[in-house]
């Protein structure tokens, strides 16, 4: 440096830590009900090596009917909030998610419910807001 040609040789080292949700139970099934009755489960989402605080997202699936018209059976709730809080010792806060079905038609399902992460974060260096998204399926 400093106008010195010499060279030298810098050595970088670190850990690759990318977000993840572990669910607690890892599956979910919703008992039989009759038509009009809603069913419910409680999931408990643990967030891991999560660097910024973050909220959670659910795109629920809308199903087809046999008479072709469409419904979303399915709700939830986070009774405690969707955020995603860091402590000071970097660990994240446990989030409860109530999902409930209730139908007044008959019908089953076996699919996916999607919860997204996403942070979004300004960089000073462009000027500009970028969304880092990360997708589990339940």
């Amino acid at each position: 440096l400093n106008n010195n040609p010499a060279r030298y040789i810098l050595t970088l080292s670190g850990t690759l830590r990318s977000p993840k949700m572990d669910f607690h139970p890892p599956f979910l099934m919703l008992m039989p009900v009759p038509l009009g009755v809603e069913t419910e489960a409680v999931v408990t989402i643990i967030p891991r090596d999560f660097l910024r605080e973050s909220q959670i997202r659910v795109k629920l699936p809308e199903l087809e009917l046999a008479d072709g018209t469409r419904t979303c059976p399915f709700s939830v709730e986070f009774p405690e909030g969707k955020n995603i809080v860091l402590s000071s010792d970097g660990t994240s806060n446990e989030l409860t998610c109530r999902i409930s079905f209730s139908s007044s038609k008959p019908m089953s399902f076996l699919g996916e419910i999607l919860l997204e992460q996403q942070t979004i974060v300004f960089s000073p260096y462009t000027h500009t807001w970028h969304c880092t998204r990360l997708i589990k399926k339940l």
